[in-house]
């Protein structure tokens, strides 16, 4: 079988191996309480940081609406395990899919607009979310929903991270990613070689949402409470940076960017009121001198010595 390659064979003892290295210390009390909580923050970020940069790194489209998803997949995840006593697996399902369904419902009328136009847009949607949970009494209104069950752990947050990686660094890979890239680079040349752009631009979104959703389930099911203001425009611009920090496009960016900002997250935690100075410091430190990220688009090198076009004609 194709599957059973060396690399694919390597790369699946890989992960294994750290899986249970991590749950061997877990066990052994080496990994206190304090560690997971950071592992799965960082896990979380990284998950929201891969899914954003599938649309606004490989596709090119500007949204600033990513925690509204997650807020969304929390609250389902959270009314799921909390109010309605089903399983954690049931709670991500439908944090997952009522996130992706709300990604096709704003993203067919909002994928037409470019650049800021989609970028209000969208920052628009997160704020009518916070909006409607604000004032919903069923999941908490203003005060928040707690008492949800703890159900995140190692397990869930290591496995999730590593089946959104390969989902989507899978797709960017494929047929359809190269389309999307295309659409990145030249969205007008992309239709003129029959690229689908309005499909696919709603294709990477939904698949966005739908990683987010899963992240503010893993999210609300460790953390015990949720409110609406836990989701709102900074925590948007939080993902934003991570990307921006790893590198634009770079799947290998987005991870090493949600690790390192999350460490420096740990270390502000004195000093909450300078930390968003700090990430405009660094912002502005990769602007100017490092514009591409940390990374790049180094995990994007396939595409260096073929035309990014080519096999995008005839699209669906």
């Amino acid at each position: 079988m194709k599957f059973l390659n060396k690399k694919n064979i390597f790369n699946l003892i890989l992960i294994l191996s750290i899986y249970f290295i991590v749950e061997f210390l877990i066990n052994r009390g080496i990994i206190d309480s304090y560690i997971i909580l950071n592992i799965v923050v960082i896990g979380v970020n990284i998950i929201l940081a891969v899914s954003l940069n599938l649309i606004t790194g490989i596709t090119g489209q500007f949204s600033l609406g990513h925690a509204a998803f997650m807020s969304i997949g929390a609250y389902a995840s959270a009314i799921m395990t909390a109010k309605l006593g089903q399983p954690f697996i049931v709670g991500i399902i439908a944090a997952a899919l009522s996130a992706s369904l709300a990604g096709i419902i704003i993203g067919i009328p909002t994928l037409r607009l470019k650049g800021d136009y989609l970028a209000i847009a969208t920052l628009g949607f997160g704020e009518i979310i916070k909006i409607i949970g604000l004032n919903n009494d069923y999941i908490g209104g203003a005060t928040g929903l707690n008492d949800i069950p703890q159900y995140t752990n190692w397990t869930w947050i290591y496995f999730c991270v590593v089946i959104t990686i390969i989902i989507i660094n899978n797709f960017i890979k494929s047929y359809n990613g190269r389309a999307c890239i295309s659409i990145r680079e030249d969205e007008i040349a992309s239709e003129t070689m029959g690229v689908n752009t309005t499909y696919y631009k709603i294709l990477v979104f939904t698949m966005g949402a739908f990683f987010a959703g899963i992240a503010g389930a893993l999210y609300a099911n460790y953390f015990y409470f949720i409110r609406p203001d836990s989701f709102g425009f900074m925590k948007s611009i939080d993902i934003l940076v991570i990307v921006v920090f790893g590198g634009i496009g770079s799947v290998l960016g987005s991870v090493v960017g949600a690790v390192m900002l999350s460490i420096i997250s740990v270390f502000l935690q004195n000093i909450p009121e300078l930390r968003m100075v700090v990430y405009s410091v660094i912002l502005f430190l990769i602007m100017v001198y490092r514009p591409q990220g940390l990374i790049g688009k180094n995990d994007l090198r396939l595409f260096k010595k073929r035309g990014v076009l080519n096999g995008c004609a005839h699209s669906k």
